[in-house]
């Protein structure tokens, strides 16, 4: 639909959800673009970049960027994190604070207001407050946790919802809409759904593959590369190939042991997974070529976090 077919004056502009690990902010962020931009896992910080999702209805052009969630860093990794939600913060016209229905207010949530209160007083971003994962409690710890959240600082609107389940989806998009300033054409072509690069985009999924079933210590030390991507020359045109070289990096040769498997069983398991997800994103065949590789302590290295992108 055209940006002028609803009444009033056209909306464009960015929000910025965030929260505290794991959170349910790329499950959101997916739900209300209705398509899958962001990975997501069960582990926290599995978001390492800010992801824009783009929305478009009638009247109004959401630009959502995913973060990192916000936590008390241990790593050099950990403080780029949190350094890069504290920047984009201060770019965006709404943000969405992320509070899971599943879990008590606690530290890392009164952190997080804190921050967004200056952030209200300095800059005069509306903050809306969004009660997350709504289907994983009955209605009586959902009102509790509305009310805790109403005491945890002045939001411009609570607004409870399931990204899983759809409830009240519409309803945090309508009132992060409301927030945005007037626009006289929306910002990016209405038939985009993100502007994260390609590259990205098939590194995450090859690391959301990689994510599924390994122990709590593993996530934060997998880092992945694409190092090539291109055409597989002696293809039909009906029938492009597309090979795609990636680096899957580790911290130990014990956690590359984990990711390979007895055998490499593990690793073409994770193959398997990422590939067809790269072929969604690509529309044509994929092979995809893993390598697993030691970068010793990276987390914590200037100069390997800069050479992995971070």
């Amino acid at each position: 639909m055209s940006a002028g077919a609803a009444a009033g004056p056209y909306r464009a502009g960015f929000a910025c959800l965030v929260g505290r690990p794991n959170a349910g902010k790329s499950t959101l962020t997916n739900a209300l673009v209705g398509d899958k931009v962001a990975i997501t896992s069960s582990k926290p910080q599995t978001t390492r970049h800010t992801i824009r999702g783009i929305v478009s209805r009638p009247g109004r052009q959401l630009v959502l960027v995913d973060t990192p969630g916000l936590h008390k860093p241990r790593t050099l990794l950990g403080q780029r994190l949190n350094d890069l939600v504290r920047e984009t913060l201060l770019d965006v016209d709404v943000v969405g604070f992320c509070l899971p229905a599943d879990q008590r207010i606690g530290p890392g949530d009164t952190y997080i207001a804190k921050d967004l209160a200056e952030l209200q007083r300095v800059r005069r971003t509306p903050v809306v407050a969004i009660a997350t994962k709504s289907d994983a409690v009955d209605k009586q710890r959902l009102a509790e946790h509305l009310i805790a959240i109403d005491q945890l600082g002045d939001w411009a609107a609570i607004v409870p919802c399931s990204a899983v389940a759809g409830d009240q989806v519409d309803d945090v998009l309508s009132v992060l809409g409301e927030q945005l300033p007037e626009s006289p054409a929306p910002l990016y072509p209405e038939d985009v759904l993100t502007d994260e690069p390609t590259e990205t985009m098939i590194a995450e999924l090859v690391r959301e593959a990689a994510l599924e079933g390994v122990r709590d210590e593993l996530p934060h030390s997998l880092a992945v590369v694409v190092e090539e991507m291109a055409p597989r020359a002696d293809r039909p045109a009906d029938a492009p190939m597309v090979d795609v070289r990636v680096h899957v990096f580790v911290e130990r040769e014990s956690q590359k042991a984990i990711i390979i498997g007895r055998g490499g069983s593990r690793l073409r398991e994770v193959g398997t997974s990422a590939r067809q997800g790269i072929e969604r994103v690509l529309g044509q065949r994929v092979y995809l070529d893993l390598h697993v590789k030691v970068a010793k302590d990276w987390q914590r290295d200037p100069k390997q976090l800069q050479r992995l992108g971070f």
